[in-house]
């Protein structure tokens, strides 16, 4: 009996060991929330945005350094951070950063941070960012297509986000449909930032909300099944 229950502990002491390692690569990550309050804390963050140099150009936290795995001299980009300070890294989800944030803690650094959500959890949340361009759509043209339309249908989403390319052959099934009856909106971080910061809503790419008669039928973070849910949305109650 004592050599069962001395197994027992073991056994159960390693799948506690196992679950933990399991769970390290993931330990990283923080909500918006979190990740603002860290870069605060900081007289200098360390920021990396490991997005590609185009999309760093168009949009990017204030402060941010732009390099990824796959950038020329990454090398020296790693040498220059301090590994005894907290680094903070995102890109438009947390694929590319992810990748980085694994391979920097696999090298040393022990206080790396990834944004849950990326530029668009950033961005959508409100928190401040640098752009070179002006919004296409503002706030209150936004909020008057909803007030002037029975039915709107918006995309949120980024030209760079491989789910949001998804979406527009299933926006096309959607309006072919219900056609005059349903007024989409696909609105792009490369185009409109500003108004995806003034709506305070989004936190991933894709966001998709549908509004009836000025009010949320419903908001979805990512596709899943859109023509389904639309379907059931503007059933007749």
């Amino acid at each position: 009996m004592k050599n069962f229950l001395k197994n027992s502990i073991a056994m159960l002491a390693l799948f506690i060991t196992v679950g933990a390692f399991a769970q390290t690569p993931n330990a990283f990550t923080l909500h918006l929330d979190a990740f603002y309050a860290k870069i605060k804390s900081q007289k200098n963050p360390q920021i990396i945005d490991a997005r590609s140099p185009e999309e760093f150009a168009l949009n990017h936290i204030d402060g941010a350094l732009n390099f990824y795995l796959q950038t020329e001299n990454y090398a020296k980009y790693v040498a220059a951070l301090d590994q005894s300070k907290p680094v903070f890294i995102y890109s438009i989800g947390a694929g590319r950063s992810g990748e980085l944030a694994k391979e920097l803690l696999k090298n040393g650094f022990s206080n790396v941070h990834d944004l849950e959500g990326g530029i668009a959890a950033w961005i959508g949340g409100g928190k401040p960012f640098y752009t070179n361009l002006k919004s296409k759509l503002s706030l209150e043209e936004y909020q008057k297509i909803i007030a002037d339309n029975n039915i709107v249908l918006v995309d949120i989403g980024s030209r760079y986000c491989g789910a949001c390319k998804k979406v527009k052959p299933v926006l096309e099934t959607i309006r072919a449909q219900y056609g005059i009856n349903l007024k989409i909106v696909e609105i792009d971080l490369e185009e409109s930032p500003q108004v995806i910061a003034d709506l305070k809503t989004v936190n991933v790419f894709p966001t998709l909300i549908l509004y009836q008669k000025g009010k949320i039928a419903f908001k979805k973070d990512g596709l899943g099944d859109l023509n389904k849910d639309v379907d059931l949305a503007l059933v007749p109650k």
